[in-house]
């Protein structure tokens, strides 16, 4: 008897939300520290997800991965972070399939990046794909196009000028500083957070302010002593941070922390000061504005920011979506093989099941029947068959999955 069960049709997906829609009140709603990134995948694990991987930086929370329906991976966002579906539906983004695929290539190399060219996002989808693989949350199909995109971003960077000079968050956030602070080099600057947002800045500011009143405090001291060290800093415990705040000119907040650990209840000021929030969440409590003296600015103000580098950059776009699209165009070739491959050898056992059963009914009917003549000419028929849908779905303008799909309803059949 035939299986008449439809068999279950998984797309590639990517659903998320960035800079683009949502401001940093509300990414830091969805953000997604480490311990909550593993529990999302380990719920993807229960919930029978295939392959994902999940991304949250301060400019984008965003999952790549397969599903029947897009609002399987949405949940596993809104399950994890402290953002809801009823926002999420007002500023997320869900892209399907081949969409899906263009959308991680100008993640990947820069091209959606919130300051044009910056490219410390690759690091975030290698490193998440690093994860998911280690859980066994990462297909074929999955380390194929991290490893495109990888190589997208490589030679785009090595291609073209799309991110040279100085340009990032960091380098706004300095470039600000040195704008609007006088005498810069004789000021107490303080830098609380050195993740990698925070040591970039650090750098920075060493390098362009000449300043050697510079003070770190980092909730893991060790981590502020090593980059301390390099730099020639002073390095304060986290336990001596309301005080610190007092003495300083320019306050930079960099953590991943959840909840904001500045505000106006630990400011005791006898002097004015800027306070630069890079954190996503928000680290620094917007009531600090209320005190007199107390200029606050966000990160999304500063990449805001447009200089000659950025408008330079933007010149350089075309080659890099040309190079883009000849890795994607690798990519595809491959994809498309790989994934009607199955269908096509599936089709083709179908055919010989019915074909078997007609020779078997036939033999037993026709007095004279001539089982070998039959076989011949039935197996150059399913040839010619499967020829034709090969040839059908290797055409640049099928659309490939929904070809597949209407093949398997058809022939009730399930590509292994």
């Amino acid at each position: 008897m035939e299986n008449n069960n439809v068999p279950k049709h998984l797309y590639f997906y990517s659903v998320g939300l960035s800079y683009k829609k949502a401001d940093a009140e509300v990414r830091g709603q969805f953000s997604l520290d480490a311990v909550a990134k593993t529990r999302l995948l380990e719920q993807a694990k229960t919930e029978g997800i295939e392959s994902l991987i999940v991304t949250s930086t301060c400019n984008r929370t965003e999952i790549y991965g397969f599903a029947e329906h897009p609002f399987q991976l949405i949940k596993l966002i809104c399950d994890n972070s402290n953002g809801s579906v009823d926002a999420f539906q007002k500023v997320g983004f869900v892209y399907k399939n081949q969409e899906a695929i263009n959308h991680m290539f100008r993640v990947g190399t820069g091209l959606d990046s919130q300051i044009l060219g910056d490219f410390e996002i690759i690091s975030q989808i290698k490193t998440s794909f690093i994860h998911s693989k280690s859980m066994g949350l990462a297909n074929t199909f999955m380390e194929r196009l991290v490893n495109a995109v990888i190589q997208a971003s490589k030679r785009i960077k090595n291609e073209t000028e799309i991110s040279s000079g100085a340009t990032s968050v960091s380098f706004a956030s300095v470039q600000y500083i040195l704008k609007n602070v006088e005498d810069i080099s004789n000021k107490n600057i303080l830098l609380f957070g050195t993740g990698k947002i925070g040591r970039n800045t650090c750098e920075n500011l060493v390098k362009h302010t000449k300043n050697e009143h510079i003070t770190l405090i980092n909730r893991t001291k060790d981590k502020a002593e090593k980059l301390a060290g390099k730099l020639n800093l002073i390095v304060k415990d986290y336990s001596e941070l309301h005080l610190e705040l007092q003495k300083a000119d320019v306050v930079v907040v960099a953590t991943g922390a959840q909840n904001p650990t500045v505000d106006k209840a630990i400011l005791n000021l006898k002097k004015p000061l800027l306070i630069l929030d890079l954190s996503i969440p928000k680290n620094v409590n917007e009531n600090v504005e209320e005190l007199e003296g107390v200029t606050l600015i966000h990160m999304d103000y500063l990449s805001q920011l447009t200089d000659e580098t950025l408008e330079n950059r933007k010149l350089h776009i075309p080659a890099a979506e040309a190079i883009i699209e000849e890795v994607k165009e690798e990519f595809t070739i491959w994809m498309k093989g790989r994934k009607f491959a199955p269908t096509i050898n599936a089709l083709k056992e179908k055919l010989n099941a019915i074909k078997m059963s007609e020779l078997d009914f036939q033999s037993k009917k026709i007095a004279d029947f001539n089982e070998a003549q039959a076989e011949i000419i039935s197996n150059r028929i399913i040839q010619k068959i499967t020829t034709h849908f090969a040839n059908h779905l290797k055409d640049d303008d099928t659309m490939v999955d929904e070809s597949i799909e209407w093949i398997e309803k058809v022939f009730k059949i399930k590509a292994s």
